[in-house]
């Protein structure tokens, strides 16, 4: 009983550490190798989607992936879960900026209130593309 709460607590610890909960270095690290991969693609940045440029630039790499679980679900699973409504593209936007907590697991998400609503939307509308 005792080793499930220090595994539980442990794995809460990394997951608030790799999703922005660490220290500004690991965050600037993070953003630096997002910024690394998204000037290696194939595709100039300028004809990237905004959403899929706002999700290079930030720390949201650091747990999840498009196509497998990490820390947080896979963008093509969220893709699969949520049809592209206004309704679900503003209710996942709150989730990227207040962080949320039970629709895929124990392992909560952080907040992120330096995303703007409409930044949070792009990259929403850009993970709701993301097909298996």
């Amino acid at each position: 009983m005792k080793i499930n709460k220090v595994l539980s607590l442990s794995i809460l610890a990394v997951s608030l550490w790799a999703c922005g909960g660490g220290s500004q270095q690991s965050a600037e690290s993070t953003n630096s190798e997002a910024t690394a991969v998204a000037e290696s693609a194939t595709t100039p940045a300028a004809e990237e989607p905004k959403g899929k440029q706002l999700i290079a630039q930030s720390d949201c790499l650091g747990c999840h992936k498009e196509q497998q679980k990490l820390v947080g679900p896979s963008y093509a699973d969220v893709a699969a879960k949520y049809e592209a409504t206004p309704e679900n593209i503003a209710m996942l936007a709150g989730k990227i900026i207040n962080g949320g907590q039970g629709n895929w697991g124990e392992v909560p998400m952080s907040a992120h209130p330096q995303v703007s609503q409409a930044d949070a939307e792009e990259m929403v509308k850009y993970i709701l593309t993301i097909k298996k």
